[in-house]
């Protein structure tokens, strides 16, 4: 039993240190806009049906809002992000 915890216990570690990996990258490369990146990468997922994926780069956008307060969060340009990666898909289907 205590085996199975730790074993859990050390996978949610390692997702989390993917997380905070792939933040500070996109941070790095992006900057001031590494939010939307993460979340146009979540949309990408969720419109493609990678749950997996999609859960990953959630929870790497909100590590980025964790960790710098620099980065721009507009509901607005989230909106035009999926409504432009929406368009995107569709459009590579005809």
């Amino acid at each position: 039993m205590f085996a199975a915890i730790g074993s859990w216990i050390d996978h949610r570690r390692e997702l989390r240190r993917r997380w905070r990996d792939d933040a500070r990258r996109l941070l790095g490369a992006e900057e001031i806009y590494a939010y939307y990146e993460a979340q146009r990468r979540a949309t990408r997922a969720r419109i493609h049906g990678d749950r997996r994926e999609f859960y990953h780069w959630a929870k790497v956008s909100a590590e980025i809002a964790r960790l710098s307060p620099k980065v721009e969060m507009d509901i607005a340009v989230l909106r035009a992000i999926v409504a432009e990666e929406k368009g995107r898909w569709e459009r590579s289907r005809t």
